[in-house]
């Protein structure tokens, strides 16, 4: 039995009136230039995928790629044009509306670009105001509340305002209120796009930290390739409305499936991307030297010590047991060989 808490079959966005007629028609082969010729917008394009229990997806694509239309769908904000759509199990095109404001508050939470706090509340009534609508009582509400508070590191803010918080920290009253509800599923829409590079930065790392804790399942949108790499367990990337390839971040830097993929890796620095997992040897080789480094360093951060090496190195797991072997001349490959060279 699948672990997934999404599941999505051939799922379809069409705007346009004759967008159901026009799908039919194409038999499931769908050509975007074809259906805007004929009045239709293509927003998703037979998209099939799972999102496990824990991991968190991050759909990523240019603007216009389709990435939150496709989020919209699956929280059924918007409804598909064709195709299937499961959390946990249940087929969400089935709900009525009574069923799916249920699902909603009992099991989703999101987060979008623009923060939507309501200014005349305080941070504690923004973040209790979700679970006031639930029916939850007053003390459990403002209990609740600054658990949330003290969670994403805004206490002594409480009784603020949302004029009187920077962008970063408003932010984080948006993903307070979203957690009060204890959602399973998490959909951020481009939630860090509007903050500054450095508080953008903070925000990833408190990100990391929640989910670290938390362990929510996440669709998490973005246009920002550096950001997919350093949130997601995998990654899709959309075009047109297509998923062009859904994988982890080191197999789409490593093994891109098609020519814009690509494109988006070609300018990242693999260093800072890979593990040394991710390009070991699984074989040990018999020139093997006295260092060990750990399977999940980043490659930035052990290159030197390893490049000194005349000798491969032994890869091991965090129980000091031997999973693999490095040698020095792929570290050298895997950063430099695909870049160009004067």
């Amino acid at each position: 039995m699948s672990d997934a808490v999404i599941k999505c079959e051939s799922v379809y966005k069409i705007f346009g009136e004759n967008a159901k007629k026009m799908l039919q028609e194409a038999n499931g082969k769908v050509d975007a230039k074809t259906f805007q010729d004929n009045g239709c917008i293509v927003g998703v394009n037979n998209a099939s995928f799972e999102v496990l229990k824990g991991e968190m997806l991050v759909v990523m694509g240019l603007s216009g790629s389709g990435k939150s239309t496709l989020l919209r769908c699956i929280s059924r904000l918007t409804d598909a044009t064709s195709g299937k759509i499961f959390i946990e199990g249940q087929d969400l095109l089935t709900l009525n509306n009574k069923e799916l404001i249920e699902l909603r508050r009992s099991k989703m939470g999101m987060v979008f670009q623009s923060f939507a706090l309501l200014p005349h509340k305080t941070v504690l009534e923004n973040i209790a105001f979700p679970l006031q609508i639930k029916g939850v009582k007053a003390e459990e509400c403002i209990s609740k509340a600054i658990e949330m508070v003290k969670l994403v590191g805004l206490e002594g803010r409480e009784n603020y305002f949302p004029r009187e918080l920077s962008g970063g920290q408003q932010q984080r009253v948006g993903i307070a209120r979203s957690l009060a509800v204890e959602p399973d599923i998490w959909f951020l829409d481009e939630p860090f796009s509007a903050l500054d590079p450095l508080i953008r930065k903070e925000m990833q790392d408190e990100f990391l930290r929640l989910q670290e804790k938390l362990q929510k399942t996440i669709m998490f949108i973005t246009h920002d390739f550096d950001e997919a790499l350093k949130l997601a367990d995998r990654i899709a990337i959309m075009k047109d409305g297509i998923i062009e390839q859904l994988d982890t971040p080191a197999n789409i830097v490593l093994n891109p499936a098609t020519d814009y993929v690509k494109k988006f890796t070609e300018e990242v620095p693999r260093e800072k991307v890979l593990t040394i997992e991710d390009v070991m040897d699984e074989m040990i080789e018999d020139n093997i030297g006295d260092l060990k480094i750990l399977k999940d360093e980043i490659i930035e951060r052990v290159a030197e010590k390893i490049l000194t090496q005349d000798k491969s190195i032994s890869v091991i797991d965090k129980n000091n047991k031997i999973v693999g072997s490095i040698d020095p001349n792929k570290i050298i490959r895997t950063v430099f060989g695909s870049r160009k060279t004067e």
